[in-house]
């Protein structure tokens, strides 16, 4: 959430970013709301003050043993008037903030102008395409046949979208995860956590779920609980309401979860296999990072979810995603995008994004200098390391063999019990 004075004082660098970003929202319905709030809070703040002023006239009245019943009665439409008007009030203040909530984290000066994925820079590419003298297939095909996923199931348990790993599938899900972890917690200094995968509504407006997209989530019956969408939001909250010291930053999290999302905006998006799935696993970084520092963390925190594909030898390649395109807490994202043959294309494996103090904002987590009277809003950042499925899908896509078999990359025998080749039972 943007702070409310800078947004009262800097109102074209707002409808700027507005513009920038495609958003429809439009600052001079916040400028109305706001020239009203403050007209009502001057026109109660005079009535308040002729109310004490009465209330002083009255006593006087009363004490030299005058009638004061014609002041009593004008006090009481006072009192009316100024009651009618607490609650405009209160009203225009409560239109006033679903407003400011609705408006998207302002780009950095750093971000590329654009509206569409079409206009995302690449900024690096890694690896090579496989060489195959063969037609690559899908990873819905190989995964099947190898008897991995079992998509028919799933269907008849829950409906589309869901998938059943069982055998070498489930096992290659673990051992991805697994390494992942390995590599986020051992070599690059991130904290493990396992937290809740149901939240509450704070911890998803604090992220900036809630309140804009409520119909990506999918919420519990009766209650005011929701899966997670992605672990980002139990891990930014574990902060919430809270002041860091300065020696503390950064902060570095990482959690391996499940993830749960409607795809309510992907109708007839990714139908086959496992790229767009209501639930699937994600180990998540998080990170909360001094202001001074937070774009120098956004740096080494996309090289370490790099550094996954780099050990697995998947070609991949990384953009910087357009004002149009960033996501809505965002101020600077880049995407990895990682080489799938049986598609013949790149596709988004990992976003990384600093979001600044916009979530920070919203769930109230600041930090405090040595010495310092009053504590500073911390940037927070968060990114995927990696996506678990699609990481499934690419080791399936670039490692499949002419004769249907799957080679084990040679950093997940380990986690794989030796296993070094997929084939059909």
């Amino acid at each position: 959430m943007l702070d409310l004075k800078f947004v009262r004082n800097n109102l074209d660098v707002v409808r700027e970013s507005l513009e920038k970003r495609g958003s429809k929202l439009d600052v001079n319905e916040f400028n109305t709301l706001d020239s009203r709030r403050r007209e009502l809070l001057q026109e109660v703040e005079a009535l308040k003050a002729e109310r004490n002023s009465t209330s002083g006239e009255i006593a006087k009245i009363k004490k030299s043993g005058g009638d004061a019943s014609e002041i009593i009665s004008r006090m009481g439409e006072l009192s009316g008037k100024i009651k009618a008007l607490d609650e405009d009030l209160k009203n225009i203040e409560s239109a006033e903030h679903d407003w400011l909530v609705s408006v998207p984290n302002i780009p950095d000066d750093s971000v590329p102008l654009g509206m569409t994925e079409d206009d995302n820079p690449v900024i690096r590419v890694w690896g090579e395409k496989p060489e195959m003298d063969f037609e690559p297939r899908e990873h819905w095909d190989l995964a099947v046949e190898l008897g991995g996923v079992d998509f028919e199931r799933a269907a008849k348990l829950t409906g589309a979208r869901f998938a059943v790993l069982k055998k070498w599938g489930a096992k290659l899900e673990r051992a991805l995860t697994s390494f992942m972890v390995d590599i986020q917690t051992l070599e690059h200094g991130y904290t493990e956590i396992i937290p809740p995968y149901i939240v509450n509504r704070d911890s998803l407006y604090g992220t900036g779920q809630l309140p804009k997209f409520a119909e990506d989530l999918f919420k519990l019956e009766n209650s005011e609980y929701y899966l997670i969408p992605t672990a980002e939001v139990p891990l930014t909250n574990l902060h919430r309401d809270e002041v860091l010291s300065e020696e503390e930053l950064s902060v570095a999290y990482c959690a391996p979860t499940p993830c749960f999302r409607s795809e309510a905006g992907s109708y007839g998006k990714d139908t086959k296999g496992l790229i767009r799935q209501h639930q699937f696993h994600k180990v998540e970084m998080v990170r909360f990072a001094h202001p001074d520092k937070s774009f120098d963390d956004l740096e080494m925190m996309t090289g370490h979810a790099e550094e996954i594909l780099k050990r697995l030898n998947l070609h991949y390649r990384v953009i910087t995603l357009c004002t149009g395109d960033m996501g809505f807490g965002s101020k600077k994202t880049y995407d990895i995008e990682v080489w799938l043959p049986g598609q013949d294309k790149f596709r988004e494996i990992s976003s990384c994004s600093n979001c600044g103090d916009f979530q920070a904002r919203r769930a109230n987590i600041k930090f405090k200098s040595k010495g310092a009277k009053k504590a500073q809003f911390v940037h927070t950042l968060n990114g995927s390391g990696l996506a678990v499925g699609r990481t499934f899908v690419a080791v399936i896509e670039n490692y499949q063999q002419k004769d249907g078999s799957v080679v084990i990359p040679d950093a997940l025998r380990p986690y794989m019990g030796g296993m070094e080749v997929i084939t059909a039972e």
